[in-house]
C-alpha cells in the first residue's frame, strides 16, 4: 500500500482463504473458510509499523490484525487466536509472561534444493567446520552481516538478551527479552523477518527450518513461560516462602495435557520431525524435569521470582503466535483444570508410552483431528482449517520421491 493510502486511513482487505493458503501457494476447499471466500480487513497495530532499517528506499511495515469485516478477530489468525487467550488468562486476573529463543542458521545461497546447505565464505575465505560452538568470535567471520542486523534490531525496537553460536555449522541463537506474550510474537516474527532480509543484502540465506542439515542438531524456538497475579505483580509459581505453588504444578500438568494434541501446531512441517528424531537436543515428550535438557518441560534454575516452565517442544519453523497461544492456553487449561503433572524426572531415564509425542506430521495430525481439547480452545473453524491445509502441504511431499529412496531402494529385488 502506498504511504499516502495508509496514512488516510484506506482499509486494506484480504480474502479469508488467504489465512489458510498452504506453504506451496494452494488452498484447501472453500468450505474450511467460507464458500463466499469474502474478504477481512487488516488492521495495523499502532505500535507495531515499523520503517524498514535495510531498505535502500523507505519503506514500512505494519503487522495487522485480521478481523471480519463485521469487527471482530477472525478465527482463522494465529494472531487473533493468541489475543483471545491473552484475555482467557486476564479475566481470571492473571498476566502470562514469555521470552523466545530462536536458532537459525547462516547459509550461502543454496541455488539447486537437490544439494546441501553449505556455510558461507567468511572474511577470512574460510567455510566454518563446526567447531566454534559458543565460542567468543564464532561470528567473526560474518561481522557484516551480524552488525547490520544489531543495528537493525535497535532500529525496530527489539531488544535482545543474549546471542550465541550454538551447536550446529554456521548456526546461531538469539534470546529475546521476556515480557507480554503478544509483544514477544510479534517481536520473533520481525526478528525472523529481519534475519532473511538483511542476509539477501549480504549475499547470504538464512534458514529457520527445523533440520536443515544431516547429523547436526536442529533450530529451535524454545518458549519460556510465567505467570503474574494482576493484583499483587507477584509470579504465581512461587509462594511467600520461595516454594512452588499449587498453581505451578497445575499449569505443568496443563502443559502434558495438551503437547501431544498441540504437537502438529508447536511441529509444523515434515521436515519438523527430523529435528525430533534426536531427542537429547530435541526432546520429544511431555516429562518435566529440574534443569534437565531431555525432558520436554524444563524448568530451568532461578530465583522464585523469575519461576518458569519452558517448552523445549517447538522448532524455529513454528509459527510464534500459534506456539505460544497453544503452550499457554494448554497451561491455562491445567490450572483452570487443577490438573496434577507426573512425577518430575532426572538424569537419564526412558519416556514412558502416556508421555511420548507424535513422530511424524500424520501422526501429529491424526492427533490433532481426535482432539476436542483443541476444538474448544481453539474453535471448530480453526483446527479444521489448519488439518486441511497441512494435509496439502504432506500430499504434496509424499508426491515426490526423495534421493534417498532413489539410491538406497532402487537396486532392491
Amino acid at each position: 500500500m502506498t504511504a499516502e493510502g495508509f496514512l488516510e486511513g484506506r482499509r486494506l482487505q484480504m480474502a479469508r482463504g488467504v489465512l489458510l493458503q498452504c506453504i506451496m501457494g494452494g488452498y484447501p476447499p472453500a468450505r474450511f473458510y467460507g464458500s463466499d471466500d469474502g474478504d477481512l480487513a487488516l488492521v495495523a497495530e499502532p505500535s507495531m509499523i515499523h520503517p524498514l532499517p535495510w531498505s535502500d528506499e523507505p519503506r514500512a511495515l505494519a503487522i495487522c490484525d485480521a478481523d471480519e469485516l463485521s469487527g471482530e478477530s477472525s478465527n482463522l489468525s494465529t494472531r487473533g487466536q493468541l489475543k483471545n487467550v491473552i484475555a482467557r488468562y486476564t479475566a481470571c486476573g492473571l498476566v502470562p509472561v514469555v521470552a523466545t529463543e530462536l536458532e537459525f542458521f547462516v547459509f550461502a545461497p543454496n541455488t539447486d534444493p537437490t544439494q546441501p546447505f553449505r556455510p558461507p565464505v567468511g572474511l577470512d575465505g574460510r567455510r566454518e567446520d563446526g567447531q566454534a560452538a559458543f565460542s567468543v568470535s564464532s561470528n567473526n567471520g560474518l561481522r557484516p552481516f551480524f552488525s547490520e542486523v544489531y543495528k537493525c534490531m535497535a532500529a525496530l525496537g527489539l531488544p535482545r538478551d543474549t546471542f550465541m553460536h550454538e551447536m550446529g555449522v554456521s548456526q546461531f541463537e538469539i534470546n529475546l527479552l521476556h515480557g507480554d506474550p503478544l509483544l514477544l510474537a510479534d517481536q520473533t516474527f520481525l526478528f525472523k523477518h529481519l534475519l532473511k532480509e538483511v542476509a539477501l543484502k549480504h549475499g547470504l540465506s538464512v534458514v529457520c527450518m527445523a533440520k536443515p542439515l544431516a547429523h547436526t542438531p536442529g533450530s529451535s524456538m524454545h518458549i519460556h513461560q510465567s505467570i503474574v497475579d494482576i493484583a499483587t505483580g507477584q509470579n504465581v509459581f512461587s509462594d511467600d516462602h520461595g516454594q512452588p505453588t499449587a498453581m505451578f504444578r497445575h499449569f505443568i500438568g496443563g502443559q502434558q495435557a495438551g503437547m501431544a494434541d498441540f504437537t502438529a501446531l508447536f511441529a509444523p512441517n515434515v521436515n519438523s520431525y527430523q529435528r525430533l528424531c534426536h531427542p537429547y537436543a530435541s526432546p520429544n515428550n511431555t516429562c518435566w524435569s529440574h534443569d534437565n535438557r531431555a525432558a520436554g518441560l524444563r524448568i530451568p534454575a532461578s530465583s522464585p521470582v523469575a519461576r518458569r516452565v519452558e517448552n523445549r517442544l517447538p522448532g524455529a519453523d513454528a509459527n510464534p503466535y500459534l506456539a505460544i497461544a497453544a503452550s499457554l492456553a494448554a497451561g491455562l487449561h491445567g490450572i483452570e483444570h487443577e490438573l496434577e503433572p507426573s512425577a518430575p524426572i532426572q538424569g537419564e531415564f526412558e519416556v514412558p508410552d502416556n508421555l511420548s509425542l507424535p513422530c511424524t506430521l500424520h501422526a501429529a495430525l491424526e492427533r490433532l483431528k481426535r482432539s476436542q481439547l483443541a476444538r474448544e480452545l481453539f474453535g471448530q473453524e480453526f483446527i479444521e482449517g489448519y488439518i486441511a491445509s497441512k494435509t496439502m502441504e504432506l500430499t504434496s511431499f509424499f508426491d515426490e520421491i526423495t534421493p534417498w529412496e532413489r539410491r538406497v531402494l532402487a537396486a532392491q529385488a
